[in-house]
């Protein structure tokens, strides 16, 4: 099945759907081990995309991704814009012109959202952030769109549920010391719960 831009706004916009359901879990989250903002603002951040999607929708999915950078990048604060839009904007520029998103431009997008991320944030796998969920998540593999996502969205669940027991090295996080022990990072659960979205749309 083609998965061209209307395909990928349409994940997009149930990903934003995702974030609304559980703002108040990323905000709860983020009230353990930093200034609570990350639900509000990522909600804030999509409900924008939400607005610009139902717009106009743009005629590549790279030009999609793009779209969704800007605004967050325009539009959320704290560390969870700059991060996210860059992670966008990197997958947007590895689909390049492309009509339609394919499996392997799926896994290039995945791989270069992560470099984007570790590029800007400086974080690595360990140090109790978004990386932890999106390193083993760039990984994936598959034959189809939705079994590269599928297995995406798994593993960047194992990875977030593994910072509950680190000590964050990185972010706000961080000035808690051992304190941040114990807790799951609300970037790492957000990374996860986008990709699970986008599974969930990639196979319906």
């Amino acid at each position: 099945m083609p998965c061209d831009a209307k395909s990928v706004a349409a994940a997009v916009l149930s990903a934003a759907d995702t974030i609304t359901a559980h703002r108040d879990e990323l905000v709860r989250l983020d009230q353990a081990v930093g200034d609570g903002d990350h639900g509000e603002n990522l909600n804030r951040g999509f409900g924008f995309v939400r607005a610009a999607l139902e717009k106009s929708i743009p005629d590549t999915p790279g030009a999609v991704l793009k779209l969704v950078a800007t605004t967050l990048i325009a539009k959320v604060g704290g560390a969870a814009g700059p991060l996210y839009g860059t992670a966008f904007l990197r997958a947007a520029t590895a689909l390049g012109d492309a009509s339609e998103l394919t499996a392997d431009l799926l896994v290039a997008a995945l791989r270069a959202a992560l470099s984007g991320v570790v590029a800007r944030g400086k974080a690595e796998p360990g140090d109790k952030t978004m990386v932890d969920a999106l390193t083993p998540a760039a990984d994936a593999t598959g034959t189809t769109i939705a079994d590269i996502l599928t297995a995406a969205a798994a593993a960047a669940q194992a990875g977030a549920d593994s910072t509950v027991p680190l000590v964050a090295r990185k972010g706000r996080a961080s000035y808690l010391g051992e304190r941040s022990a114990g807790h799951l990072d609300p970037g790492a659960r957000s990374t996860a719960l986008l990709l699970n979205a986008f599974a969930k749309a990639a196979n319906t």
